[in-house]
């Protein structure tokens, strides 16, 4: 299982010691989640303090999280940053092979990120043109949100669905991560967690980390 940290959860007032913290301790990604206010009830950051955690992580790639409106003009602000994925919510997008094809044509992993309400049927045409799938595994806005089960079956279904399809996507979860579920995740075909409060909010980060190294 790869780790994607969620800054989310992290301390603001020194977020390049933390985002160097979870990296020290074995994270793949930095996770970002950018809210615009109107997609989702919260909101987050733009590019300026993305680029500055870029510049903590280093080498460690980013997996930047759109839960906003007008996904393009979104998308425009932070393909510059060359991140390792940049995912939009398929509920939020009217185009969305157009907006894979900017992605793609920009070097970044293109993804789609699912609400925990929208099936992964909803995506089925779009299989063979992600690297990619986000399943969210609470409702999109904030971090500490309790785990929403149904997202096992869910995955279990879209991993069979991507198999049957032949394509190549990922299959990441967000929301509600923690040591008590994340091999039931494995087992449902997830191969990135994404996990803000469980980490961050842990008194032993790197063991915390560590218990989602399944």
């Amino acid at each position: 299982m790869l780790i994607a940290p969620s800054i989310l959860s992290a301390d603001f007032g020194c977020l390049a010691k933390e985002v160097e913290s979870v990296i020290a301790l074995g994270a793949d990604y930095i996770h970002i989640d950018v809210m615009d206010g109107r997609f989702v009830p919260n909101l987050t950051i733009g590019p300026v303090v993305v680029k500055a955690a870029q510049s903590a992580a280093g080498s460690t790639p980013l997996d930047i999280h759109l839960m906003v409106q007008n996904n393009s003009f979104f998308a425009e602000l932070f393909l510059p940053l060359k991140p390792a994925f940049l995912s939009f919510h398929i509920e939020e997008e009217k185009h969305p092979h157009r907006l894979l094809s900017a992605i793609k044509k920009a070097d970044v992993g293109a993804a789609i990120a699912l609400c925990p309400h929208t099936s992964e049927s909803a995506i089925e045409y779009l299989l063979n043109d992600l690297d990619m799938v986000l399943l969210m595994s609470v409702n999109p806005g904030f971090s500490g949100q309790e785990f929403i089960p149904n997202v096992l079956e869910k995955s279990r279904r879209l991993r069979d669905l991507i198999e049957r399809k032949n394509a190549k996507c990922l299959i990441e979860v967000d929301g509600g991560v923690n040591g008590a579920n994340i091999a039931a995740l494995r087992d449902a075909g997830v191969r990135i967690a994404v996990a803000g409060n469980y980490i961050f909010s842990a008194k032993d980060r790197g063991a915390a980390i560590k218990s989602l190294k399944v």
